[in-house]
């Protein structure tokens, strides 16, 4: 049977006198990877070295004789700090190789480093009759929802905005597949709807961030309004804490349900390669030359952002390709170039259309002056993204016209008058010029 490796997170209730011990552990990782990181600065630039990880890890022998508070911490949570450390600097260089915005690692305060992590179950940390016993903490109470399954690897302790958490990463975890049914899809993920499949099934946004900014933005002006310091101040910012937390967790239960869904009735699902970062970013600014910015949509473009990272893409089809994995299903991610503009309409001689029609952001209805075929927008995308996914995979046994890609196209000779053209009438806009396609053969 196959098996993949599995994270279960289970809440823990410890006493007053071990959660100040976990907070007193955790403020220590914090002033470790702050120092850890001076440390790599300051050499590189007076000397110009470059120290690592294994180098750093070499002193903390000396560092936990010079100071009894770290000699009480286990060493592999000290060492996974310094790991965690490394893995931020090796992002960093690889981001720089490809070109991307770096984002050099930065120090952590006290609002940004949450957890710390036992690298081997057994050596620090282990269960016994159901408590989880910790290294010079003691035996902590854990409020179990279900049993773990597996070969446990690592611990991970995490706070979160409502209590201490224990995240379980095991291995040879057993697959559970889904019985087959035969059908597969392609699915479009968009902000108006939260996904349609090839066969025009939808899935509702439920908008979770968007119903809850009201409440979020008086919850954010109430941490503003006190005093900084305060015992108000850190009432308020742990509600607000909360609330976040809250909507976080009804979208990731959301897209859980969802994924199940869709293993449940489809073998195989195809999808579009995006990447929701670059879909949410800004617009670059744009100098007018005298010192000022001309306008660049910025504003305009704000709330297409917010809608699209509160729909949660990226985390969705995560989940998706995880859930399909343990039910023995396929999960497939195709190139989304004109997926949305090219016609998914079958033609009597069971060839794709594939005419190519330009459609902006608004235009919701897709109209082929070709074939006349009229569907919904992200529709005819999720067909072609079915086709498309299809004919790369090569499958024999599915029909012809399954298989193929949408017809590619040629500019072969401009026309000089375009004033009645039949996506004109059907109020497209978009084309400045008038071309003449045909089959490239």
């Amino acid at each position: 049977m196959d098996s993949v490796r599995k994270t279960y997170q289970e809440k823990v209730k410890p006493t007053p006198a071990q959660e100040r011990q976990l907070e007193a552990v955790l403020w220590r990782c914090r002033t470790l990877y702050n120092t850890a990181l001076e440390q790599r600065i300051t050499l590189w630039k007076q000397r110009g070295v470059s120290i690592t990880r294994y180098q750093q890890e070499a002193e903390l022998k000396e560092l936990r004789a010079e100071m009894p508070e770290y000699a009480s911490i286990h060493s592999h949570v000290l060492q996974d700090v310094l790991a965690r450390l490394e893995k931020t600097y090796q992002a960093f260089f690889r981001r720089m190789a490809n070109g991307e915005k770096p984002g050099f690692p930065r120090f952590q305060g006290a609002t940004r480093y949450h957890s710390f992590t036992y690298k081997e179950y057994g050596n620090g940390a282990r269960l016994d009759n159901g408590c989880l016993v910790l290294s010079k903490i003691g035996r902590v109470a854990v409020r179990w929802s279900r049993p773990i399954e597996g070969t446990p690897k690592t611990v991970t302790i995490s706070k979160e905005a409502d209590g201490w958490y224990v995240s379980f990463s095991c291995a040879d975890v057993p697959t559970e597949p889904l019985p087959e049914t035969g059908h597969e899809t392609g699915i479009d993920v968009g902000v108006k709807v939260f996904l349609i499949t090839a066969e025009g099934k939808l899935v509702e946004n439920p908008r979770h961030y968007r119903k809850a900014e009201r409440e979020l933005k008086k919850a954010q002006k109430r941490v503003s309004r006190r005093k900084k310091g305060s015992k108000r101040r850190k009432k308020a910012a742990e509600l607000l804490a909360k609330k976040h937390q809250h909507v976080r967790r009804q979208r990731t239960d959301f897209h859980q349900k969802t994924a199940l869904m869709l293993v449940r009735q489809y073998d195989t699902i195809y999808h579009e390669a995006i990447q929701p970062a670059n879909l949410s970013r800004r617009p670059a600014p744009k100098p007018d030359g005298n010192g000022g910015y001309l306008p660049n949509g910025a504003a305009r473009k704000a709330g297409l952002n917010t809608s699209i990272q509160d729909a949660g893409w990226g985390h969705f089809l995560s989940i998706l390709a995880c859930k399909a994995v343990c039910a023995g299903k396929r999960v497939e991610a195709v190139n989304p170039a004109y997926t949305t503009q090219d016609c998914s309409s079958v033609l009597a001689d069971g060839t794709i259309c594939g005419e190519r029609i330009y459609k902006t952001l608004s235009v919701r209805t897709h109209v082929c002056p070709h074939c006349g075929y009229l569907a919904d927008r992200d529709e005819n995308a999720a067909r072609n993204i079915q086709w498309r996914g299809q004919r790369l995979r090569g499958v024999p046994a599915l029909a012809r016209v399954m298989n193929r890609e949408p017809v590619v196209r040629r500019r072969v000779m401009p026309l000089e008058n375009d004033s009645q053209l039949p996506w004109q009438a059907s109020g497209f806009a978009g084309r400045q010029t008038t071309t003449v396609w045909c089959d490239m053969v």
